[in-house]
């Protein structure tokens, strides 16, 4: 029973100390001006009656008495800790108005980066600095980039954006600002009016490449075309000239052998009545002279009377 008392006891003691009095110092101390800590990224100005007391900057455990002496215990009573936000910043500023050399309203979008360079300035030169700071870099767009020639404009945004930044730094260091990075993001037309005539003329710039595209292909196939028939006319051409060659030397080589050659000329005569459709009548060979009674008993209707016979020679 003992010993479970002394454990209880030990807990609850551990348990005040760990979770109550510890807390309770460290509240206390904050309290006091005893110490602080300085979170990464941020910075603390304390002032004291209306003066600046100190400036922490560093990041981590700091005791205000080493720093600032006995001011440090009544300076969270009778004066004030502003914490800063030291980190980069960013913004854009949309569709900044200038005019052109050539007098078209065009509408220009700037990106820029910002951070705290000094914290005192920033708390006491200038009511609004982020407010002040938009102000400057949108009037040095319009002073720096108005009557700049269109193309130039719409092309080489670098130049532009380092002329921006050079107007600006000085101004903004004054303020306890730094700018950093500027970029133009975007230039475009504010003109609707403007817009729709170089959309208008885009569209017919690209149907007048398109049309001049299809002819081109057209011209280049009637090209081809026309080679490849002017080549077959002379292909064909030289075969039609070169066939009575080829026949003539056929048929001297078959007029050597006469019973070939006369042969083939029957087939060829045979062959030509046979396509030709004409009516043909075979008369018999006789050694009698009896060629008029064969005609008339051969002699075709009535209808047919008119055609020419034929006679082939042979039987």
């Amino acid at each position: 029973m003992t010993s479970l008392l002394l454990f209880l006891g030990a807990a609850g003691a551990t348990f005040i100390f760990a979770f109550i009095l510890v807390p309770l110092v460290i509240a206390l101390g904050q309290a006091f001006g005893f110490y602080t800590v300085v979170r990464e990224g941020t910075c603390h100005v304390y002032t004291l009656f209306g003066s600046v007391l100190g400036v922490l900057r560093e990041p981590g455990l700091h005791i205000l008495p080493a720093r600032f002496g006995p001011a440090a215990f009544i300076v969270n009573l009778f004066g004030k800790c502003t914490v800063l936000d030291m980190r980069l910043d960013q913004r854009y500023l949309r569709s900044q108005p200038v005019n052109s050399e050539e007098g078209a309203p065009m509408g220009i979008g700037v990106w820029y980066e910002m951070a705290i360079s000094d914290p005192v300035a920033y708390l006491f030169k200038n009511a609004d600095p982020q407010g002040s700071l938009a102000a400057n870099v949108s009037n040095a767009v319009v002073r720096t980039l108005s009557n700049m020639p269109l193309a130039e404009m719409l092309e080489n945004r670098h130049a532009m954006s380092q002329a921006v930044r050079a107007e600006v730094s000085p101004k903004s260091m004054e303020w306890g600002y730094k700018l950093g990075s500027v970029y133009v993001r975007k230039v475009h037309f504010r003109d609707a009016g403007m817009i729709r005539q170089i959309e208008a003329k885009v569209v017919n710039r690209l149907r007048q490449v398109t049309s001049a595209i299809l002819q081109d292909g057209a011209n280049q196939v009637s090209i081809i075309t026309n080679t490849a028939e002017r080549q077959a006319a002379i292909a064909f051409a030289q075969a039609q000239a070169i066939r009575p060659k080829i026949l003539g030397a056929a048929l001297n080589r078959i007029s050597v052998d006469r019973e070939v050659s006369d042969a083939l000329f029957a087939i060829l005569e045979l062959q030509n009545i046979s396509e030709s459709g004409a009516r043909v009548t075979f008369i018999p060979s006789s050694g009698e002279p009896q060629l008029l009674p064969d005609l008339l008993a051969a002699a075709p209707s009535q209808s047919t009377r008119d055609t020419t016979p034929l006679r082939s020679g042979g039987g």
